[in-house]
């Protein structure tokens, strides 16, 4: 015979619910996840499997268990660690040029003026051009020698016009794509920026805080986990750019616009050898992970030190 004591710690043990019940809305799940699965794991396990093996489309005979030999020989090609670096600049520069100029126009455009609507409106609209017809517009239209906007300035302050994309082609490559993100990080910053409490601005002002102080101080330490999403988000989407190069530069002149994504295109759909464009997109995916990593882990210290405070 239990004791009132007892009965009373029984009462007050919380009821644990049965880890092993069966929950029927898991199979509605069930459908979903193994579709998601599907979708992932075959292109990767089919890609892994043609970078082992000899696969030219113009020697279809040829076939055959090679190991290693496609990334071997994917290692030992020229354009291979340039486009490695060019891949690495190209994310580098653009991360740099979108994050603060993001971060300068959200802290302008947060400010009262009229017609500030209209006005983000222009901002975030290259962020919706898609990436061919941004790449046709600037060469054409921008950079163009002859009759592009940039000709026609250089003209009329007596200057000789500049053949950007020969001349300079990964600096053309960056400001295209650099113009494509910069709405982007735009959007994110300026969100995160009006969720700023306006009385930290106003108490530093009152401390005798000028504007320069209380950007550095309060508004750039507010932005800081915003900044971090813009640069992960980014960082995963500018190892795949491809778009902006193929209709601008193709690459060249020689080596100097190739990525790691162009470089595979090129193996596989100009030179018809699947196994070793097979073996550059696993590179790729291993490169991606790495940043990933490293980037979700970035991230995850500034929450953590942010949740901390």
């Amino acid at each position: 015979m239990s004791t009132p004591s007892a009965q009373v710690a029984n009462a007050a043990a919380p009821v644990r619910p049965n880890a092993s019940k069966f929950k029927p809305v898991r199979l509605l799940q069930t459908p979903s996840v193994f579709l998601l699965l599907l979708w992932m794991i075959v292109p990767l396990a089919m890609t892994l499997y043609f970078s082992v093996i000899r696969y030219n489309l113009m020697m279809p005979e040829a076939t055959g268990f090679v190991g290693l030999d496609n990334y071997a020989f994917l290692f030992n090609d020229p354009a291979f660690w340039p486009s490695i670096l060019n891949t690495l600049l190209l994310i580098g520069s653009v991360l740099v040029i979108s994050v603060v100029s993001g971060t300068l126009l959200a802290v302008l455009f947060d400010q009262p003026f009229f017609g500030r609507g209209i006005a983000r409106l222009l901002v975030i609209g290259p962020f919706f051009v898609m990436p061919t017809v941004a790449a046709l517009i600037w060469k054409n239209m921008i950079l163009h020698p002859v009759y592009g906007l940039l000709a026609w300035v250089m003209r009329l302050i007596g200057l000789e016009p500049i053949d950007w994309l020969a001349e300079y082609p990964m600096l053309s490559v960056i400001m295209i794509v650099a113009w494509q993100w910069i709405p982007f990080a735009f959007l994110i910053l300026l969100t995160a920026l009006q969720s700023l409490d306006l009385e930290q601005k106003e108490a530093a002002q009152l401390d005798g805080a000028g504007p320069i102080r209380v950007f550095w101080y309060v508004v750039l330490p507010h932005l800081k986990r915003a900044i971090t999403v813009v640069i992960m988000i980014e960082t995963i989407f500018l190892l795949s750019i491809f778009a902006e190069i193929f209709t601008t530069t193709a690459g060249g002149p020689g080596t100097a616009t190739t990525n790691l994504a162009y470089l595979v295109y090129s193996i596989g759909l100009q030179q018809f050898d699947i196994g070793i464009a097979s073996a550059g997109g696993i590179i790729a995916v291993v490169l991606a992970n790495i940043v990933s990593f490293f980037l979700v882990r970035m991230m995850a210290k500034n929450l953590k030190g942010a949740n901390e405070k």
